[in-house]
């Protein structure tokens, strides 16, 4: 691939498995509300646009639909204490995470960090793993009106480094990811192994597919 000036990355799925995090803050959430809990592999197949909208499917126990509002209300904050608490506590870095951002930052790349995540879970996370002193810039699913699929985030970030959509490349994991960029005009790798709801990544045909973050210098040349 043409080589960027410019990489975002994807947290949740993309750099970090923050599934054990999040299950348990739903279980923990559930078992408050007098309710069963889910467990971690049923929540992994909610993750992935928000932690407004992985309440609501605990709460429903499916992908799509609404729960009774009172109930949300009630639920949502239950969640956020509990996560304050927890986040980056059980989490992980995916294999080849911390190696690949080494070799692009040795390379000079301009890194940013663009996901739907909330600023106040984002940069702890961050921290607690180890990785955020590797991105210039972090937008988070708060920092702007707008959150991907929309391609606000993408080009809010690549204004800020003066840099053009053709000089900028996304990594990320799930459809989202793959329409924010097609829609901001920038090149598109994905991961297979993140949060796109069991919907294999290659049927939204981003531009490549590695199988670890290890892999992305060799392929920019």
């Amino acid at each position: 691939m043409k080589k960027p000036s410019l990489i975002l990355f994807d947290l949740d799925g993309t750099l970090v498995d923050s599934v054990p995090d999040l299950a348990y803050c739903i279980d923990g959430m559930m078992v408050q509300l007098g309710r069963p809990a889910w467990g971690e592999a049923r929540v992994r197949e909610w993750v992935g646009n928000g932690v407004e909208r992985l309440v609501k499917r605990a709460l429903i126990g499916q992908l799509e639909g609404e729960p009774d509002n009172q109930e949300y209300q009630r639920a949502l904050p239950l969640f956020m204490d509990l996560y304050t608490e927890h986040n980056g506590k059980r989490s992980q870095l995916y294999p080849g995470v911390k190696s690949g951002l080494d070799q692009l930052r040795q390379r000079g790349f301009n890194l940013a960090c663009v996901t739907n995540k909330a600023d106040q879970f984002t940069r702890p996370l961050l921290k607690a793993l180890g990785i955020y002193d590797y991105f210039s810039l972090i937008t988070s699913g708060d920092t702007l009106p707008k959150k991907k699929p929309d391609p606000m985030p993408l080009t809010h970030t690549a204004q800020h480094f003066q840099l053009s959509p053709d000089e900028s490349l996304m990594i990320g994991d799930s459809s989202n990811d793959v329409k924010a960029a097609r829609a901001a005009g920038f090149g598109i790798i994905c991961v297979p192994y993140g949060y796109n709801h069991g919907e294999d990544i290659n049927l939204s045909k981003p531009d490549a597919v590695i199988q670890s973050i290890a892999q992305l210098d060799a392929l920019l040349v």
